[in-house]
């Protein structure tokens, strides 16, 4: 799964890979644009990097967070547009791509929808062993949404196929000692 934590300067990328019912955490880094170039070009430079780590990696699914609100209008164009350039990637290559809200994200990975982005980078150290808490928190941020990802997805869905103990001892016999 790649993570993506879109950015118009900054863009965080994280990879991991699914092995039964664990997470490893493959590569995680920044594409950082270069500081005095135009949007578009900036725009252009995320793509093709982009496109780079998914050509490398070769993921599955792409998750992004995406933005949902912000005080200023001209950001969050300039975040838009670099989410959309990000799906575009994903889509080229023929990806599925899923958004999570940036609180469910951070829900997901700290169990609190209001961590900071060190507490995410914190538990994800503890999670995936890595020696150093990167400067750029973007790429942190990225790893969070692709484990958030899988742990949506492969969260198990309730189910009323038993009607209390004494049916589902009936229905598995074999799972009662």
């Amino acid at each position: 799964i790649l993570g993506v934590d879109p950015g118009s300067n900054v863009m965080g990328y994280g990879l991991i890979r699914i092995e039964g019912k664990n997470s490893k955490l493959i590569s995680f880094g920044i594409i950082s644009a270069p500081k005095n170039a135009e949007h578009y070009d900036k725009l252009k430079f995320i793509f093709d990097h982009i496109l780079n780590v998914i050509d490398q990696y070769k993921p599955d699914e792409v998750a992004l967070e995406a933005p949902f609100f912000g005080k200023n209008v001209q950001s969050m164009l300039k975040l838009g547009r670099a989410q959309g350039i990000a799906m575009a990637a994903a889509l080229l290559r023929n990806l599925p791509i899923f958004e999570y809200a940036p609180l469910k994200v951070k829900q997901s990975i700290t169990g609190m929808g209001q961590a900071t982005k060190e507490q995410v980078a914190y538990f994800l150290q503890k999670i995936y062993g890595f020696d150093e808490i990167p400067k750029a928190l973007d790429a942190t941020d990225a790893v969070a949404v692709a484990l958030c990802h899988w742990l949506q997805s492969s969260r198990p869905t309730s189910s009323k196929a038993y009607k209390g103990w004494d049916d589902f001892i009936r229905k598995n016999p074999d799972r009662v000692k």
